[in-house]
């Protein structure tokens, strides 16, 4: 069964999409961008704020489907730089634990919604 996930926590869609799907112990997420939710503004500062602010999202809503960055088995990060990788990489590294950390892809691409830095999804399995 399909249960779609929603948190006040975390950004509101900017299109026709859910936060995350919940389905049977899956959880898929939407790609989150560092919008703070609480002001809807984008962090992008620094790239270091930007990815936590995209961790805290995705926090939010793991949290919103009883999950963790434990239960994470997959991750996908878009950035527009490669050469943000190590600032990126740094950061998203403080969120999870290296013995169950979960399989990663990261690809540069040209453009991202609202031209951020990073975007960054993740499935997850409880």
């Amino acid at each position: 069964m399909k249960t779609i996930i929603k948190t006040q926590h975390a950004p509101e869609p900017i299109g026709p999409y859910n936060q995350a799907v919940l389905y049977d112990n899956t959880l898929y997420t939407s790609g989150q961008i560092a919008i703070d939710p609480k002001t809807n503004q984008l962090v992008i500062d620094t790239i270091e704020n930007e990815t936590a602010m995209v961790m805290e999202n995705l926090r939010a809503v793991l949290k919103a489907a009883e999950m963790t960055f434990e239960n994470v088995v997959k991750a996908s990060i878009f950035i527009s730089d490669m050469n943000n990788f190590s600032k990126i990489n740094a950061v998203y590294a403080s969120f999870f634990k290296d013995e169950t950390a979960p399989a990663r892809e990261t690809v540069e691409v040209a453009n991202l919604p609202k031209f951020v830095n990073v975007e960054i999804s993740v499935i997850a399995i409880k």
